[in-house]
């Protein structure tokens, strides 16, 4: 084509592709509110004239010179299509907002544009070998424990985007190191001020926490929450003072736990300022078990535990009140600390923005009433130029290496998250930025989850916060139940090709649709697994609740939740007592799998987690909900046969002896790894 054709293009300027990403119209200007940049696309430019009529310029059309037969020819370079005639104006109408045209005018038989002639004019191919789609398009199937090809069923009102810079791999490593810093910080101060370790995952869910109520500008570090002092962080650190109590596997244990706890609270009352009448109080219950522990001989396991919950009654509201102001005076310094880092990250991404001539846009708001398919998070603003990452592919991995920070992902995630992004993300049709804002991704997750670089691995509980729910169980829900949107997911674990997840500037590009608790969902069917943090649940379902009484189109929850029943707030109770539970069912523990919340970097074989607790799975719907997807006795029976143990293995296995397997793998082979 090139020796053929001299390419002398028109002056154009970008535009924005037809997606299923929801790219916001420009009916936003009417409403006040700039008209954005995206993942999906750049503005238009209304200041240039072109040779071709604006419609077509719209549209994707080009205009050419073939030196071959000496004559223009016209391109789209959205379809790929390739005419000899003038193209005609197709009805204009958002393919996602109203993929139907039912908003768009009245059908007129579509508008034929001609300088010789009113009379419409044949359309005629330039070859049939650029003929694109038909029978006989090939399809990108992709195989996994997912299935991306699942539409969409959720109607949602229309709203503005984000102002979030772009994913920036310098950013992110800088933001990292900051909340890394963080964290030890928080370990370093409870072991100097009260001389305990910091709780146990307490980080992370003080993180979940302060995500609820934060309206800050920055997407990982609380900025601007209100009130400044955590009741989830300073709860957990109460409950280890004065030292961390765990259940003992033996009965010297248990006496040495309990001769632990009354000389750490003997040391609290005498070293702080307390008042005489507590000092007294925990000074004579200690000495009485001293004296307990010296005279009893022989005494059993339970004699101890009950001697420790005795003393504990007797000490704890003493020692709460004497160390109150020193543990609040831990959270408030997390939590100014945490703003110090927001900022600082915030001047360098301001930075990079003013290099390539951008800046931050104001903070933009949208009361739109208009229903539109849900699509991913947009920007409000363009996107920087990307430092290079390196992508070193290995046999069934890929390492991802920004400054000598090197990531790993399985390369069937890998492909997952490339399908993912030629799904969503249209600013970046051939994948430069790909490799940088997977790197982006990657790091966030490990980071937040406190991940060693080093071996990709963290906590054995840190995993439960991105566990999901077996392929047969996701299969069962969209067969029985209508479900395609998940609420609580990532990139990285997400079955559905539509999701909410945290982090909604790196996630977008991979189909995420932002936070659940901003999602204003008014038709759809949701699955809703959330991470174990008790106000993040809570608030959940005070969400739920907001979304069903305020639609009355069908909407319908399917939440699983750990069956924890503790004396604090809880909200598995929460759940349980909304007016809008339709059923409820139980399954024990050991009776049911989850899958890893690392699949992205394990091997097949250790992907099924016997699940140690109990799952509640609760239905919430509205009437028209619970009328189109009632949990009838046969759908809730094959749900929970879905969740029995080694499904998910035998499914698997009669997919490999599936007939059309051979088929599907040869088209597997047709996606793109880089």
């Amino acid at each position: 084509m090139n020796e053929e054709i001299e390419v002398k293009e028109e002056k154009l300027v970008p535009m924005w592709p037809p997606t299923d990403s929801g790219v916001i119209q420009m009916q936003s200007q009417h409403i006040g509110i700039p008209v954005p940049t995206t993942p999906q696309g750049t503005p238009m430019n209304q200041g240039v004239e072109f040779e071709l009529p604006l419609e077509l310029q719209q549209q994707g059309w080009k205009k050419f010179w073939s030196k071959r037969e000496n004559r223009p020819y016209f391109w789209n370079k959205q379809t790929g299509e390739s005419l000899w005639e003038m193209p005609t104006i197709k009805p204009q109408f958002d393919p996602i907002t109203d993929p139907l045209g039912i908003c768009a005018p009245i059908s007129a038989p579509p508008i034929q544009i001609s300088h010789m002639a009113n009379t419409p004019v044949p359309v005629v191919k330039r070859r049939a070998s650029e003929e694109m789609g038909g029978p006989q398009a090939k399809k990108f199937v992709l195989a996994g424990p997912w299935d991306l090809d699942v539409s969409t069923n959720v109607i949602i009102l229309e709203r503005a985007p984000c102002s979030y810079m772009h994913s920036h791999p310098e950013v992110e490593a800088y933001r990292c190191s900051l909340l890394s810093k963080l964290r030890q910080s928080y370990q370093e101060i409870c072991h100097s001020r009260e001389a305990i370790d910091a709780p146990k995952d307490s980080f992370n869910r003080w993180l979940m926490e302060r995500k609820v109520i934060d309206t800050g500008y920055d997407t990982l570090l609380p900025s601007n929450c209100y009130p400044e002092i955590s009741l989830s962080m300073y709860r957990e650190i109460m409950n280890d003072i004065p030292i961390k109590l765990v259940r003992p596997k033996f009965t010297g244990d248990a006496r040495k736990q309990l001769s632990r706890y009354a000389e750490a609270a003997k040391k609290i009352m005498e070293s702080r300022n307390a008042e005489a009448e507590s000092r007294k109080v925990v000074k004579w219950n200690v000495d009485e078990t001293f004296q307990w522990l010296r005279k009893t001989v022989g005494a059993t396991y339970d004699d101890f535990q009950d001697r420790l919950a005795h003393l504990k009654q007797q000490c704890q509201p003493h020692l709460t009140e004497t160390v109150k102001s020193s543990v609040e005076s831990i959270c408030l310094k997390i939590y100014n600390l945490s703003m110090e880092h927001a900022k600082k990250v915030r001047d360098k991404s301001s930075a990079i923005l003013k290099e390539h001539g951008m800046e931050f846009p104001p903070p933009m708001s949208m009361h739109a009433t208009r229903k539109v398919w849900c699509y991913p998070v947009q920007f409000a603003i363009g996107c920087p130029r990307l430092p290079v990452v390196e992508y070193l592919p290995e046999r069934d991995q890929a390492l991802l290496r920004f400054q000598g920070d090197t990531l790993a992902i399985n390369s069937t995630h890998l492909q997952k998250l490339e399908h993912l992004y030629r799904h969503s993300c249209f600013d970046d049709k051939k994948f430069e930025l790909f490799i940088p804002r997977v790197w982006v991704m990657l790091k966030r997750y490990a980071t937040f989850l406190g991940v060693n670089p080093s071996s990709n691995t963290a906590n054995a509980d840190v995993q439960d916060t991105q566990q999901s729910l077996p392929v047969t169980v996701f299969e069962c829900l969209n067969r029985a139940f209508g479900v395609t949107f998940e609420c609580f997911a990532s990139p990285l674990n997400c079955y559905f090709r539509q999701y909410c997840s945290a982090f909604a500037d790196c996630d977008s590009y991979f189909g995420s649709r932002g936070s659940f608790l901003k999602l204003r969902a008014v038709s759809g069917s949701f699955e809703a697994h959330p991470p174990y943090s008790e106000e993040l649940m809570e608030a959940s379902v005070n969400h739920m609740e907001r979304l069903m009484s305020d639609s009355t189109e069908p909407l319908s929850f399917i939440v699983v939740m750990p069956d924890f029943r503790e004396p604090t707030p809880n909200g598995l109770i929460r759940l349980e007592s909304s007016q809008f539970k339709r059923r409820q069912v139980t399954i024990p523990a050991y009776e049911h799998d989850f899958r890893h919340g690392f699949q992205h970097v394990l091997s097949k074989s250790e992907l099924n987690v016997r699940s140690v607790y109990g799952t509640v799975i609760i239905w919430l719907q509205n009437p028209a909900g619970h009328q189109r997807w009632e949990p009838t006795e046969d759908r809730v029976q094959a749900l929970l046969e879905a969740f029995r143990p080694g499904r998910e293995r035998e499914r698997d296995r009669q997919e490999l002896l599936s007939p059309t397997r051979q088929g599907s793998t040869s088209d597997t082979k047709e996606v793109l790894v880089h």
